[in-house]
């Protein structure tokens, strides 16, 4: 295995070049990282930013169904939607992408025919990341091949928490060979790297590897989302982009359901990483019922009224 020094240079060229940086990152302040979310959760914004925030919350949704009764169906709705979230108000702006499995991306891929929105699709064995390396190159180039933009990658857990680094970092390296003009996201699987030192350290691993993207979770392990660690992962972009000048976007994924929630990590991006990351290129939030919540708040803000949950078709 050889570490590419493209993304780092001069200073990862091997192996055990690889673990030792790793292990030199700066452990996490648990305690710090928790108080430090939860302040910045706390703040309150006036009435029109709310407005704002959510419009660009909405923007940056990246609106998924990952079940296995998913039909080209529901596909087809979901994808009318990810276009026109509120049908009597044209104002409202079109979501990020439509998230689906690699089966289903030709439907998702003509049904947003020149709508502008991106068709990410979860590849490389989701949820697990158990499988040979073949099948999950097999399963990128059929997405990629049938016109995915975006390809949603899990990392292997069970070979990053027995230090095997090197496997880790060589199958995001080959995946994102297969990617081509795709973006890349990795999926750390967060609930299963168990602290805050393992989510730094895998972030970085991924952004080594030439992640375009980090992400949180599959969204089927629980906890996926939490502040602190979307917080950790916002602070390894921006460390990451001073050291190597690259920049690379964030998104967590499972259990962001109400607009608070949102608008939360929306601040947590501004104070942590910045405003360059407040933008539906370097920021996404995976999602199936947050996008209603969005556009309930949305009308109650616009004319004073709550639309019934049932006003918006769900998902």
């Amino acid at each position: 295995m050889c570490v590419s020094t493209e993304t780092l240079p001069g200073l990862v060229t091997g192996t055990a070049e690889l673990r030792r940086f790793l292990h030199g990152l700066p452990g996490v302040d648990q305690v710090g990282a928790e108080e430090r979310a939860a302040r910045l959760a706390t703040r309150s914004i006036k009435k029109s930013a709310k407005a704002e925030a959510i419009d660009l919350a909405i923007s940056m949704v990246d609106l998924t169904t990952l079940e296995g009764a998913d039909t080209p169906g529901k596909v087809r709705a979901l994808c009318a939607k990810g276009m026109h979230p509120d049908p009597s108000d044209a104002s409202v702006p079109r979501v990020a992408a439509i998230c689906v499995y690699s089966d289903l991306v030709a439907e998702a891929v003509r049904a947003l025919a020149g709508s502008g929105i991106g068709v990410a699709s979860v590849a490389t064995a989701f949820p697990s990341g158990r499988a040979p390396l073949d099948a999950k190159l097999a399963d990128t180039r059929r997405a990629v091949e049938d016109g995915a933009s975006e390809i949603d990658m899990v990392i292997d857990r069970g070979a990053f928490l027995a230090g095997d680094y090197a496997k880790v970092h060589d199958e995001i390296v080959a995946i994102k060979a297969e990617c081509g003009e795709a973006h890349l996201k990795v999926i750390l699987e967060t609930g299963e790297l168990v602290t805050y030192d393992n989510v730094r350290r895998a972030s970085w691993l991924a952004m080594m590897a030439g992640a375009d993207f980090i992400k949180t979770s599959t969204g089927k392990v629980s906890p996926a989302a939490t502040l602190p660690v979307t917080l950790v992962m916002l602070e390894a972009v921006r460390d990451y982009r001073a050291r190597t000048g690259r920049q690379v976007g964030v998104k967590p994924a499972g259990g962001i359901r109400t607009t608070k929630d949102a608008i939360k990590h929306l601040v947590l991006v501004n104070e942590t990483a910045g405003p360059d990351w407040l933008t539906p290129e370097w920021f996404r939030i995976g999602a199936s019922s947050l996008l209603n919540d969005l556009l309930m708040q949305r009308r109650k803000l616009t004319t004073g009224v709550y639309a019934g949950p049932d006003y918006f078709t769900l998902d």
